[in-house]
């Protein structure tokens, strides 16, 4: 078998990938060890979250797939974080779990150029420095350009319940024995990593009432900027508490917590820890809040969010059944931790591809990532700098102020990583530009291009640009006369009108809301009334542009003085072991990572502000 493009897992990193490289036009193969599990989420069925919810809606302004899928299979969706400024509104979705998967395969069935081959590779094939190929376990060598490793938490997985060890990558799933080594032998290093899941509970067995409930969101929010609602009826989830008992038998039994009696050695993730780690973390807490959530629309199983252990299996069922509306559950199968191996994503380049092999890429977790959302971004990035690489063009490279997306790669090849990486809106220092309402003004123009978003979702994106620079030109000549709207605006408890002013001019009041604005000007009202399609969606954002246009100019004027060291490449300009004009440690960190522009070595921790002035007076700028 030859291809253009040979794709190693059939996850959220190898489905993205495999789709975008098959989109661009070039023979791809897609090997799973199971294709009726691809896009398994493997732990929480949710999608989307706290800035993982804006790295979906890149993927989908992109023309990636995960969006649309996730809104398909969607049986809760909440916004997160309304309570804060647009540039944190977070889009999260529960889904069903079996559904996400038969959704992904058809997606995958219905792409042209790509082919699926269920089996397990066990070789990477190499010749002069670059990928020819992968061999599998059956024997079935396939040649290739390129070969995007997309392998998950299955290289080496080890799984964990108390003092029992199971080889294996996911639950009752095999391990992936071999291909580290094979990768390894050409230069390129590895190290372990370890996750963990919680239990899934019979919900027949659950006193609901007495849990407190969350509801979903029926309103226009989804993930996917195409047309088209979420079909999917909501269902709630449910809130309760540990409790000091729960914590007695938790503490009780530590010494059986592979985390704690050496079992375990590998780092796990700061942001999602175990229920023992919260323990020992936080002594002094009485209790930890849990959520009980659905796993789809036909099933009683549920996944209990914040209970993550690997605690033996009798210890997980006895805390937890001192938790009152849980004192009757019975479980389908405890939680438990893995370790894997994972690659040092500094030796990538911006690309994803490998410094050490050409040809050879990676995405997901085996760049030291968590989450389904940075794995599906890695991959699509991944299987489009594939694509290239096999039929020619320029690297497709996302910056900082661009994506989310372009924020997660340039950590992860810049700073690497000492634990589970997870994207928050914090890691942005252009937050306010990566909003979750304007990833397709971003991003599907430079898509359309580049032959990866359609022409219909170009088009759906000019349209929605034209209505939205209408929405803000009549609120920019609307004139606002003060006798016309003091009182309400006292009845808003904002100061009145002296003098008249422009309908964009009273939308800068935090009082007043854009959907006020319509009751004070009928101008406004007439023309966000006339929008055809999206409605909501396109007045939404285009009051979150007119409300925050001074920040928004300002952080684009930061980003755009930043993209002046971005211009200046430095790679194979400088000796840096022989550079005593910057410190030691930065010499030593640069010749490391080996960065490609000024910008990105000074990113890089331990390279000082003064190193890069030195550097710029020694390239003469």
């Amino acid at each position: 078998m030859t291809y253009d493009v040979v794709v190693v897992g059939g996850g959220h990193a190898g489905c993205e990938a495999a789709c975008a490289a098959a989109s661009l036009g070039m023979g791809t193969l897609l090997i799973t060890m199971d294709m009726n599990k691809v896009g398994q989420m493997s732990c929480n069925p949710a999608i989307g979250g706290i800035a993982k919810g804006q790295i979906v809606r890149e993927i989908d302004a992109l023309g990636g797939h995960m969006g649309i899928i996730a809104d398909t299979t969607a049986i809760q969706f909440r916004m997160l974080n309304r309570s804060k400024g647009p540039a944190m509104w977070s889009p999260r979705a529960q889904c069903d779990r079996a559904k996400f998967i038969t959704t992904w395969r058809e997606h995958l069935d219905g792409i042209p150029h790509l082919d699926v081959w269920q089996d397990q590779v066990e070789e990477l094939l190499v010749e002069d420095g670059a990928v020819s190929g992968v061999r599998t376990m059956w024997g079935a060598t396939v040649k290739a350009r390129c070969v995007v490793i997309t392998a998950g938490t299955f290289l080496n997985g080890l799984m964990h319940i108390g003092r029992c060890q199971v080889p294996g990558g996911r639950i009752a799933e095999p391990a992936a024995r071999h291909l580290t080594e094979s990768i390894t032998r050409h230069g390129i290093t590895t190290n372990r990593m370890k996750t963990g899941t919680p239990v899934r509970i019979d919900k027949r067995t659950v006193h609901f009432d007495e849990m407190e409930v969350q509801h979903g969101e029926d309103d226009f929010h989804k993930f996917s900027f195409l047309p088209g609602p979420r079909p999917l009826g909501q269902l709630n989830c449910w809130i309760c508490y540990t409790n000091p008992e729960v914590h007695e038998v938790l503490r009780a039994s530590l010494a059986d917590s592979p985390l704690y009696n050496g079992q375990i050695q590998s780092i796990g993730p700061r942001y999602c820890p175990s229920i023992e780690t919260k323990l020992v973390t936080f002594p002094e807490r009485e209790q930890h809040m849990l959520f009980l959530e659905p796993e789809g629309e036909n099933t009683n199983e549920m996944y209990l969010n914040g209970f993550s252990s690997s605690m033996p299996m009798e210890v997980q069922i006895e805390a937890l059944r001192k938790i009152p509306a849980l004192r009757d559950m019975k479980v389908y199968r405890p939680g438990y931790a893995i370790e894997y191996d994972f690659f040092d994503p500094t030796q990538l380049k911006h690309t994803l591809e490998s410094k050490k092999v050409r040809g050879l890429f990676f995405a997901g977790q085996v760049n030291g990532t968590t989450g389904y959302e940075e794995a599906a971004g890695q991959g699509l990035v991944a299987g489009v700098n594939a694509a290239i690489y096999s039929g020619g063009g320029e690297p497709f490279i996302m910056h900082r102020d661009e994506s989310y997306i372009g924020v997660l790669i340039d950590d992860l090849v810049t700073k690497g990583v000492d634990e589970p990486y997870r994207m928050f809106t914090s890691r942005a220092e252009y937050r306010i530009l990566l909003r979750q309402d304007d990833a397709d003004a971003r991003l599907t123009e430079r898509a359309y291009q580049l032959g990866l978003a359609t022409s219909q979702r170009r088009e759906w994106w000019m349209e929605k640009k034209r209505q939205l620079e209408h929405i803000i030109e009549v609120c920019e000549q609307t004139p606002i006369r003060p006798k016309e709207v003091n009182g309400k605006l006292e009845a808003l408890v904002t100061t009145p009108l002296h003098y008249g002013c422009k309908a964009i001019d009273l939308l800068g009041r935090p009082q007043v809301s854009l959907e006020v604005l319509q009751e004070l000007a009928p101008a406004v009202k007439e023309a966000i009334s006339s929008i055809p399609n999206r409605r909501e969606e396109i007045a939404e954002a285009a009051e979150v542009r007119m409300k925050y246009k001074g920040y928004i100019q300002r952080e684009r004027m930061v980003a755009d003085k930043m993209h002046r060291l971005e211009d200046i490449k430095i790679k194979g300009r400088f000796d840096y072991p022989n550079m005593t004009q910057i410190s030691i440690e930065a010499r030593q960190k640069l010749q490391r990572i080996n960065p490609e522009t000024l910008a990105q070595a000074s990113r890089i921790p331990g390279v000082s502000p003064s190193d890069i002035n030195a550097m710029l007076v020694l390239l003469g700028r």
